[in-house]
């Protein structure tokens, strides 16, 4: 166990570190910031010579790979964060330093377990992408197709592992502190954080979530998930099929060979809401630097390490939460939100409802480009504070894969209205799933499946209630303690499993 002076001492090297790029400065200055935190900010950058203009992706880089995963979504999102801050933040989603290629040769060779050669007939030494674990080296494999190797950075692993021990330690603090930072949860927040590093560090759980994604998304042709190579892949080595398109982040390249930016955002929103709400499993990794324009204004995605799954009765929720903020149904939301348990029952849905439309309200009919995120979702989370509504850590991944997807599409189409582009699939699901037809479709697969069960049910019966004259069953057998003595402790052990198999057989039969 990591002792407490060593977590302290990282959280005041990574806020050194912060305020020495000038990452802080914004904190300092916002009227908002409370006194107490202004004040531990300005004693962070004592001494430092603070640059005139902040270098966030410097500072994300120096703090770990977990810290760029966190600058890497905050790319998306200039409304939040400013649109030259997010521009600087673009660095960490593939333009980081990359490993030398000799290292990146010797790892392909232990993973494989023989000289790389064997498998491909040329690497390219030079990376076409490095990020926060891993970077991508083009190849062509012995069977002369083109394909991406990704390999993961050797020693990136540990580093997660003591950048997520520390934020364990510091949202346990943090619970510790108030009631409303406990209602928050950050500790379980930090643990489905580490889950999902742990899928993504593991590259057979990255080729299979690609193989199964692809299944998921055959209706929606114009969103492209390339091919794995199953027998070039590994733990820490995945091979996929060649992605030749122009990065979603360029703009200029993107301009100069006649992409339809509109008609793009428009297929990225639909193929994210066919993956979270039709389908239950989403890409929860949507950023610029691993979404590709492909010729016929189709979109490819790669990095399939962070992917989601919604179960059916959480997708009606979100599809019946969306298309009531889209039409204005606020009392359909709250009563969503309370059948749910998300809001907690002594609150009143009327007036849980008219808090959503204050929120909502101001936004309806809107482009994004005129809408104020950061006041709606500071809106959202007075509401959450209002009515005690504990933070959903399962849904952190959703929420935070929308706000990439917003801020993607905002940058194709700054003139998107994500509510109108949003209603047609969100009302088609709804009619499909929840309409009378659905209804009489899932009563009829309910009905066959108890049909289907009753020749056990009714043997199980039998066996626990014989008809007259028969033989009773027998009484399960006491537990037996298991005695050492001598040679004959053996004959005990397997009286004991006597026993348990006996107890095991009878609830069996009467389950």
């Amino acid at each position: 166990m990591t002792a407490p002076f060593v977590h302290i001492g990282r959280l005041l090297r990574w806020s050194r570190i912060l305020a020495r790029h000038g990452a802080l400065r914004g904190i300092e200055r916002d009227p908002n910031t409370p006194p107490a935190l202004r004040r531990l900010v300005r004693l962070a950058r004592i001494g430092a010579r603070v640059p005139e203009v902040p270098r966030y992706a410097d500072a994300f880089q120096a703090i770990g790979p977990a810290a760029i995963k966190l600058g890497q979504t905050l790319a998306t999102r200039p409304d939040l964060v400013g649109e030259a801050a997010a521009h600087d933040l673009l660095r960490l989603q593939d333009q980081l330093p990359p490993v030398p290629y000799a290292v990146i040769q010797q790892a392909l060779r232990t993973s494989f377990g023989r000289d790389p050669g064997t498998l491909f007939t040329h690497i390219e030494e030079e990376p076409v992408g490095a990020a926060s674990i891993a970077q991508v080296h083009r190849a062509v494999t012995t069977d002369g197709r083109k394909v991406a190797v990704k390999v993961l950075r050797p020693g990136v692993e540990e580093e997660f592992a003591r950048a997520i021990d520390t934020y364990q330690w510091a949202a346990a603090q943090l619970e510790a502190l108030s009631p409303e930072a406990k209602r928050l949860r950050p500790r379980l927040t930090v643990e489905n954080f580490r889950r999902w590093t742990a899928r993504e560090l593991n590259f057979r759980r990255e080729a299979a979530s690609a193989s199964e994604l692809a299944e998921a998304m055959t209706a929606e042709p114009d969103f492209v998930i390339p091919a794995v190579d199953w027998q070039r892949s590994t733990a820490k080595v995945l091979t996929i099929e060649w992605v030749n398109g122009i990065k979603i982040g360029d703009r200029a390249a993107l301009a100069a060979a006649g992409v339809d930016g509109p008609r793009l955002a428009r297929t990225l929103i639909n193929a994210f809401l066919r993956q979270a709400i039709s389908e239950g499993f989403f890409h929860a990794d949507l950023h610029q630097g691993n979404l590709f324009a492909l010729p016929g204004d189709r979109i490819a995605a790669i990095d399939f390490g962070i992917m989601g799954r919604i179960d059916r009765r959480a997708r009606i929720w979100l599809a019946e939460i969306l298309y009531g903020l889209i039409t204005g149904n606020y009392r359909r939301v709250a009563d969503i939100h309370f059948e749910a348990g998300y809001v907690p029952s002594h609150h009143n849905v009327a007036e849980f409802a008219t808090a959503l439309r204050a929120v909502g309200e101001p936004m309806r009919g809107l482009a994004v480009k005129d809408m104020s995120i950061g006041m709606m979702l500071d809106g959202l989370f007075s509401i959450t504070r209002d009515f005690d509504m504990v933070t959903q850590p399962h849904l952190l991944l959703l929420q935070k894969t929308m706000v990439m997807v917003e801020g993607v599409a905002t940058g194709l189409d700054p003139d998107i209205n994500l509510w109108d582009t949003a209603a047609p699939f969100v009302r088609e699901w709804i009619r499909t799933e929840l309409g009378p037809e659905a209804a009489i479709a899932d009563r009829l697969v309910e009905d066959v499946r108890t049909l289907a069960r009753l020749p056990e049910l009714v043997r199980r019966i039998e066996a626990r209630y014989p008809a007259p004259g028969g033989e009773p069953p027998a009484p399960p057998l006491a537990e037996i303690e298991i005695v050492r003595i001598g040679g004959g402790w053996r004959y005990a052990v397997l009286a004991a499993l006597t026993a348990a198999a006996s107890v095991a057989a009878t609830l069996v039969a009467v389950r």
